[in-house]
Parts: structure tokens; C-alpha cells; sequence
């Protein structure tokens, strides 16, 4: 089994520390409090990238850290790879 840690109870995605993860792989997210759940890769995810935790509706802030990091353009499914094909950054734009 795969390891991904959420940091925040605010976020809906988790960082990767794990090499290799393919879809249908399962990812152990854990959180601040030690507490764990169990969810399937729906894509390859590479290290150090984000994995959806939660159903994540087009439009919707993506929040790591506690922080939001931008939006999503599409909708996302729990244990699918959040990254530049399916999120909006809205750090340093300028235009918003």
C-alpha cells in the first residue's frame, strides 16, 4: 500500500511519498491526527503530486496545506491525480 498525507482537515487533496503508484493501486491518506483512510488511484500519480481525496466539483477551490491552490476545471473523483490537466492556479495570475 501506497502513503499520502493530508495536512489540513480544510484539504481535499493529499500529497504523494511513494514511487510508482498506478492506477488501481491503494493509497493509505493519512492526516495530522494519525487517522487513516483507504482509497484507490484512479491514474498513475507520481511522487510528490496530489491525489484527490473527496469528489471535487468543477469550479471548486482545491485546498492543500489549508490553503487554497487554485480551482478545479473539471470535475474530479477521489484517487484521481490532481495536477495541471485538471486544476486552475490562481497563485500569481494577476488577472483575478
Amino acid at each position: 500500500m501506497y502513503l499520502a498525507l493530508k495536512v489540513s482537515d480544510l484539504d481535499n487533496v493529499a500529497t504523494v511519498f511513494a514511487e510508482g503508484i498506478q492506477a488501481g493501486a491503494e493509497i493509505e491518506v493519512r492526516d495530522k491526527k494519525g487517522e487513516s483512510v483507504v482509497i484507490r488511484a484512479l491514474d498513475p500519480i507520481p511522487y510528490g503530486h496530489k491525489v484527490a481525496v473527496r469528489e471535487i466539483e468543477t469550479g471548486e477551490q482545491i485546498m492543500k496545506y489549508g490553503e487554497e491552490i487554485g480551482v478545479a476545471s473539471r470535475a474530479i473523483a477521489a484517487g484521481n491525480h490532481v495536477h495541471v490537466h485538471n486544476l486552475d492556479s490562481m497563485r500569481g495570475r494577476g488577472d483575478l
